[in-house]
């Protein structure tokens, strides 16, 4: 149950830390590649960081960065969605051997 969570809460971080920084930036392109860098930094502790993908496009990780017109206050916002697929790990019974995380952070740009 520990790397589980700790997993939990490393995606939730990443992702908003990512939402944070492509705030800033209004080209979409600049944001998905800014996306896919904050978060391979800040999910460089994970048991298995050395094989995720330096393209963030196909799991054990996929990031999506999208720019949002009008967010919930109606200004522009900026939307990253980080899925990350743990190890296998043994089986335990009632719990599953891998474990699929998805994370959504929408941010209002500071641009």
């Amino acid at each position: 149950m520990g790397f589980y969570a700790y997993a939990l809460i490393s995606v939730q971080s990443a992702a908003r830390v990512a939402a944070l920084d492509t705030s800033a930036s209004t080209a979409a392109a600049a944001s998905q590649t800014i996306a896919c860098a904050v978060v391979l930094q800040e999910l460089n502790a994970m048991p298995n960081a050395a094989a995720l993908p330096s393209g963030c496009n196909a799991l054990p990780l996929r990031v999506t960065a999208t720019a949002v017109p009008a967010g919930p206050d109606g200004k522009p916002a900026s939307q990253v969605s980080v899925t990350y697929q743990t190890q296998p790990l043994i089986p335990i019974p009632g719990l599953a051997s891998q474990l699929t995380i998805t994370r959504v952070v929408e941010m209002r740009d500071r641009s």
